[in-house]
């Protein structure tokens, strides 16, 4: 399927195109989209996971620039714009799923141990998958991952809990999304400043589109449904407090200072690997807004990495 293009709409950031790759990943249902930054005759260094609702290219424009250090791999995760992973909504209670599908990304890695950095949910996803095969992890940069206290994460874990998930209000704002466009002029007109997007450069809209559209018929039609984003949200049986415990390596955590749902503190209790910090300015999209302050973070050592 050809990627949409903006033509005159928007200009875009000048840099080298990053190699589009569709992976088949064995026993996960479908093939996982990767974009593919850097040299490719070097091993991937890095594996960058988005956040619910966006794309791999919504991040190009902050990890283009790195191409010349590191080859990267930023993957489409399941139900998001171009894998095409099976998305089952109904009795999904974790993100056990994403866990899984970069575990099986892992896999088809036969270069030394890398380091896993993500925003949001791909941070998180990170995480649990870092903790199931730690030993393919060289460290975690992550950027406000979704990590609620340990109280609330065990209350996820109830019997019954998903029955709670459809009266989050981030759950029924997500159902409530637009989900269709007659143009990329009309979805462009809806976003560009507005709510979450407020600030957003023109590229990094553009990019988000690109891959965060799909045709359909005579329009556009959001690549992570309405439906797959709420489950996302409302699916919060996971652990991540004992994912990084498991795991043991360096996790840097920086987390946003307005709007964060990260709840790991500066000196969490038990997880003395864990280094947390707070990113004056910033909020939960932070990335989208403060590239130079992700970029550093991701080319910086991580105290005690392999």
């Amino acid at each position: 399927m050809p990627r949409l293009s903006f033509g005159r709409l928007m200009t875009p950031v000048p840099m080298e195109e990053p190699r589009s790759l569709s992976l088949a990943l064995p026993g996960r249902g479908g093939e996982m989209a990767v974009l593919d930054f850097g040299d490719p005759q070097r091993p991937v260094d890095l594996v960058f996971l988005h956040a619910n609702g966006f794309n791999a290219r919504t991040y190009r424009s902050i990890l283009g620039p790195l191409a010349e250090h590191m080859r990267i791999w930023a993957p489409d995760l399941r139900g998001h714009g171009r894998s095409t992973l099976p998305t089952v909504v109904e009795g999904r209670r974790s993100w056990n799923d994403h866990r899984d599908d970069v575990l099986a990304l892992l896999s088809t890695l036969d270069g030394p141990p890398v380091r896993i950095a993500g925003h949001s949910m791909g941070g998180t996803s990170g995480l649990l998958a870092a903790a199931r095969r730690p030993e393919a992890v060289r460290d975690l940069v992550v950027f406000d991952p979704v990590i609620w206290t340990r109280p609330a994460v065990l209350a996820f874990q109830m019997p019954g809990a998903s029955l709670w998930a459809p009266h989050f209000p981030i759950v029924k704002g997500a159902l409530r999304r637009r989900r269709r466009f007659d143009s990329l002029e009309a979805a462009l007109e809806s976003y560009r400043g507005r709510g979450a997007f407020r600030g957003w450069p023109d590229a990094v809209l553009s990019d988000y589109l690109a891959d965060g559209l799909v045709p359909d018929g005579d329009g556009l039609t959001l690549a992570a449904t309405p439906e797959w984003e709420a489950s996302n949200y409302g699916a919060q049986g996971h652990d991540p407090w004992s994912a990084m415990a498991r795991y043991g390596g360096p996790v840097r955590i920086l987390k946003a200072e307005t709007g964060s749902i990260c709840r790991v503190p500066e000196r969490p209790f038990g997880l003395p690997r864990v280094a947390v910090e707070t990113v004056g300015g910033g909020h939960h999209l932070f990335p989208m807004v403060m590239p130079d302050r992700v970029r550093e973070a991701l080319l910086a050592p991580v105290p005690g990495s392999r």
